[in-house]
């Protein structure tokens, strides 16, 4: 396809998200990367991520409620307990885990 082809709808946006380790910044990659968007890079030590999108075709809503499914927080949206108790435990954030 065309690079160009609705490049003018793609915007760029960093958001938090909770995660200590790299199979968290794969699994929030990987679940950021739902239709419509471009790039996706989770930093585990600002725990930000940053995501280029089309913005006809997703938000960062959805994008944020994908991340949240797979068990981590996100600035909008929690995971809900059941998901977040689906996460290995070198992955549980919340149980006062370092960066690792």
């Amino acid at each position: 396809g065309n690079l160009f082809a609705g490049g003018k709808n793609v915007v760029k946006k960093t958001f938090s998200v909770d995660g200590v380790c790299d199979r968290c910044k794969k699994r929030i990659e990987d679940a950021a990367y739902i239709k419509g968007v471009k790039f996706a890079d989770w930093d585990k030590h600002s725990r930000s991520l940053t995501v280029d999108f089309d913005s006809t075709k997703t938000n960062t809503d959805m994008i944020m409620q994908s991340i949240a499914k797979v068990g981590h927080d996100t600035q909008l949206f929690k995971a809900s307990p059941e998901d977040y108790n689906k996460l290995p435990s070198c992955c549980r954030y919340k149980s006062g885990l370092k960066t690792h």
